[in-house]
């Protein structure tokens, strides 16, 4: 999965599903949540895109979202968010929120 700045956060969520992990490196449930997502990526190959954001390197985009606790994951579809999740998400009720988008 890649890691993405503020720059391209924009290009990446504007159109299709694409999950976005607001994460550092240092948390240990973010680290937890990484090895699901792996997972996931396998799983939704094709229908999603799964990028990163260390909330360390890019705290403008964290404050944009109002991200207090990590990880939190953000769903988009074509540039909109669609849901919003705080802590670990459990892979197959991901998989369930990214299919039914």
């Amino acid at each position: 999965m890649k890691i993405i700045n503020e720059n391209e956060f924009n290009e990446v969520t504007k159109s299709g599903v694409v999950l976005v992990d607001f994460f550092a490196s240092w948390c240990g449930p973010c680290r937890m949540m990484a090895v699901i997502l792996e997972d996931i990526a396998k799983e939704v190959d094709g229908t999603a895109q799964i990028y990163k954001v260390d909330v360390d390197e890019s705290e403008s985009l964290a404050r944009k979202f109002g991200i207090m606790s990590i990880p939190t994951l953000l769903l988009f579809k074509n540039g909109q968010l669609v849901e919003k999740h705080v802590g670990v998400w459990q892979k197959e009720d991901c998989i369930k929120a990214i299919k039914n988008i």
